[in-house]
């Protein structure tokens, strides 16, 4: 007797469709009472069901929520670890398994300290002709970053954030006070420190951003990106001239209690 489930050879998107698909006709629902019901299109629905795009976590929960399902598809949804373009996956899984994370951020805050808004105006501003569906399954990748501090033993991250980072006014001041708000709040964990390299500070050590990665062995990966893509190097020569950076850097950059202090500053700046 063969009892293969019919979903057993599909990929996570298709297998998340079909299983959309059989919960939606065996509750009787159309496509069109399922998309009033997750606020998103027919045409969406459909997709989704044909495993063409990536679903959004808020559709996986509206389905649920349609269905009466209690959080099935939330559980089931295919990008629970992430949807991120191939160049970018080796980083994100480095970041998943890293011990200590070294970051600075020369204009934009890193991917794992933003906010969904924050991060959907960025997104938007490289994505112009996305769908909005599309913009908010990148969206909710990037958060699902996060993750990685929730771990019962995160690892520690040290960012250094040039001044352009609180100044370049992403989203609207609305969205700029909310971010500098939730770096405020995530600077009160033991394990994140926060620097801010004013502008006063002069020419920066580096111009561009890049990451440090430490794992459990010890060893140390460099992490950098072009505008396409970004690239990991692991050679001895590359991560000692990146960590030599990133020490001169934190030495003058300002204090972690002053830096709060100016973000802070600057965060009321925005809410006036």
């Amino acid at each position: 007797m063969d009892t293969e489930s019919p979903s057993e050879h599909l990929n996570p998107l298709q297998r998340f469709g079909f299983e959309v698909r059989q919960v939606r006709q065996g509750r009787k629902i159309t496509q069109t009472q399922l998309a009033k019901g997750t606020g998103y299109t027919v045409s969406y629905v459909s997709k989704v069901e044909a495993g063409k795009v990536a679903p959004s976590e808020k559709f996986a929960r509206g389905c649920d929520h349609v269905f009466g399902t209690h959080g099935l598809f939330e559980r089931l949804h295919p990008n629970a670890d992430g949807d991120h373009p191939s160049w970018f996956e080796p980083y994100v899984d480095l970041e998943r398994k890293a011990e200590a994370i070294l970051d600075y951020s020369s204009t934009l805050f890193m991917g794992m300290l933003q906010t969904p808004e924050y991060a959907s105006a960025v997104i938007r501003a490289v994505n112009p002709r996305k769908e909005s569906f599309e913009i908010e399954t990148m969206v909710d990748s990037r958060m699902g970053r996060r993750r990685v501090m929730e771990r019962k033993k995160p690892p520690l991250l040290w960012v250094v954030l040039h001044e352009a980072c609180l100044r370049t006014v992403v989203g609207g001041p609305q969205v700029m006070c909310e971010q500098l708000y939730h770096i405020v709040r995530a600077a009160e964990s033991p394990h994140l420190t926060a620097q801010v390299l004013t502008f006063n500070a002069g020419a920066p050590p580096a111009h561009l951003p890049f990451t440090l990665l430490e794992r459990a062995d010890g060893s140390v990966v460099l992490y950098s990106e072009t505008q396409y893509r970004g690239h990991v190097a692991d050679s001895e020569a590359a991560v000692s001239e990146a960590q030599a950076t990133f020490d001169r850097l934190r030495a003058v950059a300002l204090s972690p209690d002053d830096s709060l202090a100016i973000i802070k500053k600057i965060m009321e700046e925005y809410a006036l």
